[in-house]
């Protein structure tokens, strides 16, 4: 009874809610890993807007999007390849989207798909990380099951306008001026080639990790880093290298540039968490557990971590 009374009550907040209030409870109870009441107030925000009758297709094109990125938190793809398609329908071209599309194709093991969302992401913009991640993986899987032809049996891979490309790019430029103030400390974005040389070195660093020779891949993922700064996975590995030969203040310089860049990243909230814990900061390893398990409340190593350090206080 308890639990029906919270839902309805729960209920009529939303009914009296803008959607833009819906929208933002939304966000708020996705950063907590709440993602079922995520996703009602995400469904009660484009009711409100299409209720309204002023369809702003940016408007619910955000809204589907983040209601798709909430049901492929709980595992419910096949919705979530609904919601990112009807997203894609209002603004065609749209990078998160596209990306959890192709997350929630890949799960599905409709790898041929997700190699196309991939790749359309990475026309619009060639140095996007979880792209070129999944693209490799997509490579892999589909060369193992089709064998060196499977580029024959991919669908049309569609041809992204320029105009797309260009909004972007201006979209870009203006953030970056304003974060910093002037455009003179722009970082330049790193051209298709370097970003090739980059995965290469940074596959190359992978090899030697499996070796257990991380010194080396420390080599391997600084030079790649050279060629392109902004490659997520590059600096969580080589923070887990640094933890491996106990240079942990490296490590966590190396989990700050994966957070800037992605700030819910759990492979560098943890790895941050364990050099925290290294260096005897234990406030600091507490309150990256935390921000962990809001992220993903389940994650078994991040709780058993925190057990450990807890008792150390």
């Amino acid at each position: 009874m308890l639990v029906n009374s919270y839902k309805t009550k729960m209920s009529q907040k939303r009914r009296s809610q803008s959607w833009t209030e819906l929208k933002q409870a939304g966000n708020e109870f996705f950063k907590t890993g709440q993602y079922g009441e995520a996703t009602s107030s995400y469904s009660q925000a484009i009711k409100e807007v299409e209720k309204s009758g002023k369809k702003n297709p940016e408007d619910l094109s955000i809204l589907y999007s983040n209601r798709a990125a909430s049901y492929l938190k709980d595992g419910n793809c096949w919705d979530c390849v609904k919601d990112c398609t009807v997203s894609l329908d209002l603004v065609p071209f749209g990078i998160k989207p596209l990306l959890r599309r192709a997350a929630a194709y890949e799960a599905l093991e409709k790898y041929r798909l997700a190699y196309v969302d991939y790749k359309t992401a990475l026309q619009i913009d060639c140095n996007i990380p979880a792209a070129h991640d999944g693209t490799n993986r997509m490579t892999k899987c589909l060369t193992e099951v089709d064998g060196l032809s499977w580029r024959e049996k991919l669908p049309l891979i569609p041809t992204v306008p320029m105009a797309v490309k260009e909004k972007l790019s201006l979209a870009t430029s203006q953030r970056t001026t304003q974060h910093n103030g002037t455009r003179e400390n722009e970082k330049s974005v790193p051209g298709e080639d370097s970003i090739k040389k980059a995965l290469t070195l940074k596959e190359e660093g992978n090899a030697q990790v499996k070796k257990g020779e991380y010194k080396k891949a420390i080599e391997k993922y600084t030079q790649s880093l050279k060629h392109s700064s902004s490659e997520i996975t590059t600096y969580t590995n080589r923070a887990l290298c640094y933890l491996s030969v106990k240079m942990y203040k490296e490590a966590v310089q190396d989990c700050e540039e994966a957070l800037r860049l992605d700030p819910a990243n759990i492979k560098a909230l943890y790895r941050r968490a364990q050099a925290h814990k290294e260096l005897k900061d234990y406030k600091a390893c507490i309150e990256d557990l935390n921000s962990l398990l809001k992220v993903e409340p389940k994650n078994t190593a991040g709780q058993n971590l925190l057990l450990e350090v807890q008792k150390k206080k």
